[in-house]
């Protein structure tokens, strides 16, 4: 869902339609967020995941391989990057990104274009410490993924640019989630495994090879031992996970 130029998804976006589902919870959250929006411009919308199927949708997505693999019947879409929205002000009762703003070259123009041009502005990110805490793959495997966080903008960058009056809301993630995410596998270590799931995971795929070959193998040598299941026991009985996800609403009717 990524609009830094579009070049990275290029590369790694090809299996974005079937593995970057639209998790059911979260899609209910967001069409909350959305409510009594007539109009939605949807922000590195990529294969189209979680945009409202009874409100009028623009998809902005610069990546042709995005675009692509957006099914028949979705909402029309235009190559465009999210600091420069080819839209007056105020064209939109809503403004929606999900998992995209850690993408954007220039995040915070990205955030002051989506102000500018909704009234409302919804988005899907995280909180860079509760995931460092909360997420085992990334903490005790793949610390390179942690190390890169600190050059994203995340939830920190987000609310300062929306505003104080956001409202954060929770986004845990469940033990089957069916968005592939990076921390959507939390309960089901296996599929890390699995070099398609890697690549639709824009965390991932974008560090080193061989990086993230040392902390596969490291993974699956656990795994086979039975040392993952003896550490992560407590993990095995949970349905649901905070891993640090959050969606950040701003209303301008509230300022």
């Amino acid at each position: 869902m990524g609009t830094r130029s579009g070049l990275a998804y290029e590369a790694i976006g090809s299996g974005y339609a079937s593995l970057r589902r639209a998790e059911p919870t979260w899609e209910q959250a967001v069409r909350q967020a959305l409510a009594g929006a007539v109009s939605v411009v949807n922000i590195g919308a990529g294969s189209g995941s979680y945009e409202p199927a009874d409100q009028s949708v623009v998809a902005v997505e610069p990546s042709t391989v995005m675009i692509d693999q957006r099914p028949p019947g979705s909402a029309p879409s235009l190559r465009a990057v999210a600091e420069h929205l080819p839209f007056g002000p105020r064209s939109f009762d809503a403004a929606l990104a999900v998992l995209t703003v850690h993408h954007w070259t220039d995040p915070v123009a990205g955030l002051e274009e989506m102000r500018r041009v909704a009234r409302r502005q919804v988005v899907v990110t995280w909180d860079p410490t509760l995931f460092a805490e909360n997420f085992w793959f990334a903490r005790d495997y793949l610390a390179e993924a942690l190390e890169r966080e600190t050059t994203l903008a995340t939830l920190r960058i987000t609310t300062q640019v929306l505003g104080p009056d956001s409202r954060v809301l929770v986004l845990p993630v469940p033990a089957r989630c069916q968005d592939g995410f990076f921390a959507a596998y939390w309960r089901r270590p296996e599929a890390y495994l699995d070099p398609a799931v890697r690549a639709a995971i824009s965390g991932i795929a974008l560090l080193p090879d061989v990086v993230v070959k040392r902390a596969v193998a490291k993974l699956a040598n656990d795994l086979e031992s039975g040392r993952w299941q003896a550490t992560y026991t407590d993990l095995l009985a949970r349905e649901s996970l905070d891993v640090g996800y959050r969606m950040v609403v701003h209303d301008a009717k509230a300022t």
